[in-house]
């Protein structure tokens, strides 16, 4: 019968989209851990530059064109 082909292709179409629903929503907590990521990796970044920079510094503080003795 015609209808019985409708119902199984209705069927197969509700699977489909339950699998893409589901697949979204690993795809935002996928996405949700990744942002988190980033700015923990930008946060660290910043922290490492800051040492850089304060190294640097004390670097620059030093006598360096004094002759050595």
């Amino acid at each position: 019968m015609m209808g019985d082909g409708v119902v199984e292709r209705l069927t197969e179409l509700e699977e489909a989209v339950k699998r893409a629903a589901a697949a979204i929503g690993r795809l935002r907590e996928e996405n949700a851990q990744l942002k988190r990521e980033v700015r923990r990796l930008g946060e660290e970044r910043r922290q490492v530059l800051s040492q850089v920079d304060m190294i640097l510094k004390d670097i620059g503080k030093l006598d360096l064109d004094r002759p050595q003795e």
